[in-house]
């Protein structure tokens, strides 16, 4: 069933990203400010206190980074045909993970699914065309759509759909991709054109675009071919920006008052960079789809761990009563793997 359609004003878009700590329900426990660790008993690795302003979704103290090659488990009760198309978009809310279930046939029509904690694959929305999801104040999913080529809003109780953006200079974006939600409410989101053919019209070009909480659309990087994941450091000091295909970059954008201000390639030589994510330490979890693993970075490029899966993957987003499991999704597939940080949920 087509779910009905709404339009939003400026001031409902301000209304429904503003205040963006505060979209997730069941939070573990959190601090204003970092506190130090404590002292870890003889022979066993100390956990890492925070070192930038906490996130309102993370503790004060979120653990230990991974290390090493590590591997990933995929959940059964998820497993689709990778030859047909790809999961993506995870996002943790409440107890269940929400991600997109995507075709490869004409217009490339999409899904939001639902993995409750309990192992049940569930259809949230049906035809959403979306991509990457993120959640907004009131609970509802934001989604990057191909099929409309915009941003869109999703009621998760009526299945009502609401357009937050869908031009730059009067064009229809190509196929809006991934996208991060600071808590201010601005949105920022990747334009690259792998469904492009979903709907009419496009750019001349694939961008990185800022939407302000005044719905002002600004381009913050256009020099990425077919820019990919993005993501937000917790402290929201950082944009985070991977693209580039065979020889991808990881990208970090400095951040002042909301606006980027420099940037610095933190990893180059990618092979074809997918999906991010972000634990509570700052470190990032670059998916690399054909390589089928993360690399899990340092703020700095450091390589502090891989972990691999057994198909191509698309993105990752931290899930699960204390926020430590890392789930990731890929070809007809979802996996998952605890490990001692915790991360942000999408």
């Amino acid at each position: 069933m087509k779910s009905p359609t709404r339009t939003a004003s400026s001031a409902a878009l301000l209304a429904l990203v503003l205040g963006a700590c505060q979209r997730e329900q069941a939070q573990p426990p959190s601090a204003t400010d970092a506190t130090p660790a404590p002292a870890a008993a003889a022979g066993e690795p100390a956990a890492q206190p925070s070192t930038s302003p906490v996130h309102p979704l993370c503790p004060a103290t979120p653990g230990t980074a991974p290390s090493g090659d590590l591997t990933a488990t995929r959940i059964a009760a998820a497993d689709g045909d990778g030859s047909r198309g790809l999961y993506e978009g995870p996002v943790w809310k409440g107890e269940a993970l929400y991600f997109s279930d995507f075709t490869f046939a004409d217009g490339f029509p999409s899904r939001i699914r639902r993995l409750t904690a309990d192992g049940r694959l569930e259809t949230a929305v049906e035809a959403s065309g979306s991509n990457g999801l993120a959640l907004g104040t009131d609970g509802a999913l934001v989604a990057a759509t191909h099929d409309r080529k915009e941003l869109s809003r999703f009621d998760l109780v009526d299945g009502s759909r609401m357009r937050i953006v869908g031009e730059f200079q009067g064009q229809p974006f190509n196929s809006p991709n991934d996208l991060a939600i600071a808590r201010d409410g601005t949105i920022w989101f990747t334009d690259p054109d792998f469904q492009r053919a979903a709907g009419p019209g496009g750019q001349d070009k694939t961008r990185v675009y800022r939407v302000g909480t005044d719905s002002n659309v600004s381009v913050v990087d256009e020099s990425i071919a077919n820019p990919n994941g993005i993501a937000l450091s917790p402290d929201e000091r950082t944009l985070y920006v991977a693209g580039g295909g065979e020889q991808g970059v990881l990208r970090a954008y400095d951040l002042v008052d909301g606006q980027p201000r420099g940037q610095r390639d933190l990893a180059t030589g990618v092979q074809v960079p997918d999906g991010l994510a972000v634990d509570c330490l700052g470190n990032i979890y670059l998916t690399e789809h054909n390589r089928r693993r993360v690399r899990v970075l340092s703020p700095q490029g450091e390589a502090l761990a891989t972990i691999g899966v057994d198909a191509n993957i698309t993105n990752a987003a931290f899930g699960g009563a204390q926020r430590k499991t890392l789930y990731l999704t890929g070809a007809g597939a979802v996996w998952s793997i605890e490990l001692d940080v915790a991360g942000l949920p999408y």
